[in-house]
């Protein structure tokens, strides 16, 4: 008995450390081989370090499965099998966007050997991969260790999104990059560009002459591609399985047309960022308890009346650093909305509490507090409170309106004219004048 007690405690003590808001630790990662594990064994330790349960399976394993009796039975995906033609057991296209369109992240690693499912997938997100055996190549930014085709990128951290919170602060060192190039959606808001090739690159197959134009040119070459659904769920595409290796992350990078050698590529430190992001263990927000009354008044009135002045307050965290902590930013607003706002105000911020004071419009009808906060590299936060705006109460109008004081006095002053011609002619007697003889 108290042998099963132990293990219920250590359950619950598990189930406690879980980092809430990276929406859980359970991570399926689909691979090609078993010696992937070994060639990429630094990214793998990196997760495992920061507590993720990692469950490896090859792509075309025949027992694969993500949900089991309607309950998913993992939090995040990671596809680092780039050659799959077809997955195994259950999972196919249809399930794993049905898995992103139920709030899983996904991350997926492609190369110039890609499959056709990964091309889908990445289809279906915005992402369009280029024809299998192509890579990206660059004549003038490669590696000295470039085999001759020119395929060994060096990409320049300037070419990163201005996102700090997917890519990270102070990246410096250059990114080695070797694989398959991407293009976005124009037409889709929700794809991110987040490192591009330079302006001299190109993607097309090393191997045949240039006799049509290349599926990317320059800048419109994507390496890494993001995206950030409506229901907050995140995926990644990398066009290359090589930016995770554990050579690519150790590797020194010296472009071929300059004399400076860094010591050390930039993948890892984009990695880890790239990976923190995808999988939610930072940039989740969550909108705590919503307070709103009249001004020096604790609880909210059953109705507003118009003209009356009210305080709002909403309390936003942040999952940083493995735990929940106040939200720090000057740029929340809130909207007082009926069909239109009808008051905009830049909420202050005081440890995690936004809060703001207005004057309710002098229109009465149903209104909404709304808090829409939607941020490049944060969850959407979405807060929504309805209310009541009534008319005033008879009682409550002003007896004495200022600008109607001329008719006030013109009306009194016609009522004392017809008072004094009343006394005038009541009172007033003409002389009688005597019958003449």
């Amino acid at each position: 008995m108290k042998f099963v007690l132990i293990i219920l405690l250590l359950c619950l003590q598990s189930t406690l450390q879980q980092p809430a808001g990276s929406g859980g630790r359970r991570t399926l990662v689909l691979v090609d081989s078993w010696s992937l594990r070994e060639t990429h064994s630094i990214f793998f330790r990196m997760l495992r370090d920061r507590n993720f349960e990692l469950t490896f399976k090859t792509a075309d394993d025949s027992s694969l499965a993500l949900i089991k009796y309607g309950e998913f039975l993992y939090d995040h995906l990671i596809i680092f099998s780039p050659s799959v033609e077809e997955f195994g057991g259950s999972v196919d296209i249809a399930a794993i966007t049905n898995f992103i369109d139920n709030g899983g992240n996904v991350l997926v690693a492609a190369s110039s050997s890609i499959g056709d499912p990964l091309r889908e997938i990445a289809t279906e997100c915005g992402v369009e991969f280029d024809e299998e055996k192509t890579a990206v190549i660059d004549h003038l930014n490669y590696d000295i260790s470039d085999g001759g085709k020119h395929t060994m990128i060096v990409a320049d951290p300037a070419n990163l999104i201005d996102a700090p919170m997917i890519v990270g602060k102070g990246n410096t060192a250059p990114i080695l990059f070797q694989g398959v190039g991407m293009t976005a959606d124009s037409e889709n808001p929700l794809v991110l560009n987040v490192l591009h090739a330079s302006s001299t690159a190109y993607s097309f197959n090393p191997n045949n002459k240039i006799d049509e134009f290349p599926h990317a040119v320059g800048k419109n070459t994507l390496l890494i591609a993001a995206l950030q659904a409506r229901n907050n769920a995140r995926v990644v595409f990398v066009g290359s399985l090589d930016f995770f290796s554990d050579q690519f992350f150790t590797s020194p990078v010296q472009q071929a047309n300059q004399d400076k050698i860094h010591k050390k590529s930039g993948n890892q430190e984009l990695a880890a960022n790239l990976a923190e992001w995808v999988l939610k263990m930072r940039g989740v927000l969550r909108a705590g308890a919503v307070t709103h009354h009249i001004v020096n008044n604790v609880n909210p009135p059953p109705a507003y009346t118009i003209l009356d002045d009210v305080e709002y307050s909403i309390q936003i965290e942040e999952f940083s650093n493995g735990r929940w902590q106040p939200f720090k930013a000057n740029d929340v607003q809130l909207e007082f909305v009926r069909i239109d706002p009808f008051v905009c105000s830049t909420l202050t911020e005081k440890n995690g509490v936004f809060s703001t004071r207005f004057k309710l419009p002098d229109v009465y009808g149903v209104y909404q507090f709304r808090v829409d906060y939607n941020r490049m590299g944060f969850t959407h936060l979405f807060s929504l409170t309805q209310v009541s705006v009534r008319p005033l109460e008879h009682t409550q109008y002003e007896r004495f309106i200022p600008s109607a004081y001329p008719y006030y006095v013109s009306a009194f002053s016609m009522m004392f004219g017809v008072f004094l011609l009343s006394l005038v002619f009541l009172h007033y007697k003409e002389d009688s004048k005597e019958k003449a003889e």
